[in-house]
């Protein structure tokens, strides 16, 4: 993978990483909740939009693949929230082990 170098505004997308933290309630159980983790500048590019069979009805599955520059610190267990979406990271990979960029498989929440 190579970024176009004379497009300054290919990783045009400021995104905020999200990690998972949970929250203890009054009853001693525990709630999700997600707190920041880091902002960077990402491309959000779209994949695939399909149909699936959840509980007997069809939901909408809109999966995006986000790249960003490397980083060591981001894994599937976060999130990625950019305007008032967000992705659920599945797959984190360094596409050509040069660890200038990171490559993110995403599924879109909420679709």
């Amino acid at each position: 993978m190579t970024a176009p170098a004379d497009d300054p505004g290919w990783l045009r997308h400021r995104v905020t990483l999200e990690a998972a933290a949970g929250t203890g309630d009054d009853a001693g159980g525990e709630s999700l909740a997600w707190a920041t983790f880091a902002t960077a500048w990402a491309r959000i590019e779209p994949v695939e939009a399909r149909e699936k069979a959840i509980a007997a009805h069809l939901a909408g599955v809109v999966s995006h693949k986000v790249t960003l520059r490397w980083r060591g610190d981001v894994t599937a267990s976060m999130r990625i929230a950019y305007r008032g979406r967000h992705f659920r990271i599945r797959t984190v990979h360094d596409p050509d082990e040069s660890r200038r960029y990171l490559q993110l498989g995403c599924a879109e929440e909420g679709t």
